[in-house]
């Protein structure tokens, strides 16, 4: 195999991630726009608020990676923890 860019696998070419954080950002654009044309109707009055799952699944990923770190915290343990004490392996 050659190191040129162009035998690189689509996925992995600048171009093409370039061109997929677009797609996903427009994407992500349309359906918050979507919510003007289209009544939602929410079971609860924050439901119909604009955009309301956007932010609301931003705002849950987010406290997912903070409760992470926190208990990864308290939960880890040294690089040498499962190598045995006695020597012998």
């Amino acid at each position: 195999m050659s190191d040129k860019p162009d035998d690189d696998a689509w996925l992995a070419r600048p171009d093409s991630i370039r061109l997929l954080w677009r797609l996903f950002w427009a994407i992500l654009a349309l359906t918050v726009l979507a919510q003007f044309v289209i009544k939602v109707k929410g079971y609860f009055v924050i439901d119909t608020w604009p955009a309301f799952g956007a932010w609301f699944g931003f705002l849950s990923c987010l406290a997912m990676v903070v409760v992470a770190k926190v208990l990864g915290f308290f939960l880890k343990r040294k690089d040498d923890y499962y190598q045995a004490e006695d020597g012998d392996d």
